[in-house]
């Protein structure tokens, strides 16, 4: 679900009682994957090579709120060419 947003009906949900504290880290954790999903978002163009666009679309499937060292330094060389760079 990197690219779209998903409505879902109540009935539909699972709850997982989370306790307050984890309530409070899956919030971080969204918050987090939704800056992510705005930085790629800022990039990504249909007029971009296929290449660009291949790694844009890894970089939004990562499994965990935050990116790797590495995965960041490609994120931000792709955000300073592309001259749409946003300070996380």
């Amino acid at each position: 679900m990197w690219d779209g947003e998903y409505t879902v009906a109540l009935q539909h949900l699972k709850s997982y009682n989370y306790l307050p504290a984890e309530c409070e880290q899956m919030q971080v954790i969204c918050d987090a994957c939704g800056g992510l999903r705005l930085r790629i978002s800022r990039v990504y163009s249909d007029s971009l090579e296929e290449t660009v666009k291949s790694l844009l679309q890894s970089l939004g499937k990562v499994n965990r709120p935050y990116l790797t060292g590495v995965k960041e330094k490609l994120l931000s060389v792709l955000e300073s060419e592309y001259g749409r760079e946003i300070t996380p």
